[in-house]
């Protein structure tokens, strides 16, 4: 087993810098289209494959199309939530060899409401819970042409029920 050095802890910083968007909305990158954008209907929008291929088989973020934080987004926001979810969800287990998606919310980096989407592989019983965006960073990635099979599976799943896939591009 090789071993291993701790970093030291960054030193507290209070306050904190300004999260993207939080001083002023138009720096928000959440509200600006992207050709990254794999799907969007009136109300959300998927973005996928903005870092490259990763390691995991989906990765992406999903984002209502207005700037709210999740502390103040109107409940009609909220609502919405959970059919894109289960939507993105059933999409991106259509890609061979996906076992389940986990979604995961930190918030540090934006002051737009977004989660994330995680899709394991099936049988990486090791990437079960929170443990699984960590894994996303430590395998191989795949091919350009596997990622870009893989986006395109979970943006046509998710425009056959609504919405429009690619709507930048």
């Amino acid at each position: 087993m090789a071993a291993f050095e701790l970093l030291p802890l960054d030193r507290m910083l209070v306050p904190e810098k300004p999260r993207n968007g939080e001083l002023d909305p138009s720096t928000c990158g959440h509200c600006r289209p992207s050709e990254h954008t794999i799907w969007q209907d009136d109300e959300w929008r998927v973005n996928a494959g903005f870092g490259g291929p990763t390691g995991l088989p989906f990765v992406a973020a999903i984002s209502p199309r207005r700037h709210v934080r999740l502390e103040d987004a109107p409940v009609e926001v909220l609502a919405g939530l959970g059919p894109v979810m289960q939507r993105v969800s059933e999409a991106a287990k259509a890609i061979p060899a996906v076992a389940r998606v986990h979604f995961s919310r930190w918030n540090d980096g934006s002051a737009h409401l977004h989660l994330w989407a995680y899709a394991r592989p099936l049988g990486m019983m090791q990437g079960r819970g929170a443990i699984l965006p960590y894994w996303e960073q430590c395998l191989p990635a795949m091919p350009d042409a596997m990622m870009a099979e893989y986006l395109d599976i979970v943006a046509r799943g998710l425009a056959a029920g609504g919405g429009e896939a690619y709507p930048n591009r």
